[in-house]
């Protein structure tokens, strides 16, 4: 479904009851709304929880961005010294959640966010703490930075065929070996991510606002809300110590480090993520 949040066009789904307490889950970067496991929102759903998933901008459905996307542009800016011009910025991306629940009458709510979203989750945290009942951050890091990353988070331009070998691989590199997806359903999961939006530039103008936000590690420390880290053991794209880190910064913030937990949840690794959010919320749950 399409809706107007934040002054854009964002492409969401709901599940569950109306009425009950809501969570919205926040993907990273270049990932779109069908990357969420069904059981994991099955999970939440069954905790009594309004589950509202929705494309970023620049991502799936949602609306698209001019600026500079093209893998090769940016690697030659790169390469002369210069730095990309962000086309939006995480704040932005911020809003948008805000506007999302805005334009859905949430009061408050429940945030999740993974990777990219995660790193939005602490913006909400930090700047809009009066909007969340609780916020959970996983597989993410209070700052990053360097055209090194950048370099590597570029894609270029790709097939579907290109796009499938693309998420296999990357399932291999930073994947959740204690959790393990067949490479039949990761196929399935990157054919239907491409025939919903073929174009890797928003993805990179993604990255780009990313890797330029602003350190938040001193903000963090002045987080009063009910926060809960999730890392995994082995993630081999944002180290295990940039999530205690961030648990670290936030007064009373629980962490849960999941061994064989890469960076993805699969439908493996959901249950076992479903019942810490469960534990997690317990008494906070309230109608908004």
């Amino acid at each position: 479904m399409q809706i107007t949040a934040n002054g854009i066009q964002l492409e969401y789904e709901e599940y569950g009851a109306k009425d009950a307490p809501v969570i919205i889950l926040i993907r990273g970067l270049g990932t779109q709304l069908v990357h969420w496991p069904r059981l994991f929102i099955d999970g939440l759903v069954a905790l009594g929880l309004r589950t509202i998933v929705f494309d970023n901008r620049d991502a799936g459905l949602s609306q698209k961005f001019d600026g500079v996307g093209a893998a090769r542009e940016i690697r030659a800016i790169l390469k002369s010294g210069g730095q990309p011009e962000p086309a939006y910025s995480l704040d932005d991306m911020a809003l948008d959640t805000v506007g999302l629940m805005d334009a859905l009458s949430i009061k408050r709510a429940h945030v999740f966010g993974i990777s990219m979203g995660g790193a939005i989750t602490q913006l909400l945290a930090i700047n809009h703490a009066d909007r969340l009942l609780s916020a959970t951050m996983v597989m993410t890091a209070a700052h990053l930075g360097g055209a090194g990353l950048l370099e590597y988070l570029l894609l270029p331009p790709q097939t579907c065929e290109q796009a499938q070998e693309n998420w296999v691989q990357g399932h291999r590199d930073w994947g959740s070996p204690g959790f393990p997806i067949s490479e039949e359903a990761l196929r399935a999961e990157a054919a239907l991510a491409w025939e919903r939006y073929p174009d890797a530039d928003g993805s990179n103008r993604q990255a780009i606002a990313t890797l330029a936000a602003p350190d938040r590690r001193e903000a963090l420390k002045n987080v009063a809300l009910d926060c809960m880290v999730i890392h995994g053991a082995v993630d081999t794209l944002i180290p295990v110590d940039k999530g205690r880190k961030i648990a670290a910064l936030i007064p009373n913030a629980r962490l849960h480090l999941i061994e064989g937990m890469g960076h993805v949840i699969t439908p493996l690794l959901s249950p076992i993520i479903v019942q810490m959010v469960g534990d997690f919320i317990g008494s906070r749950r309230t109608s908004d």
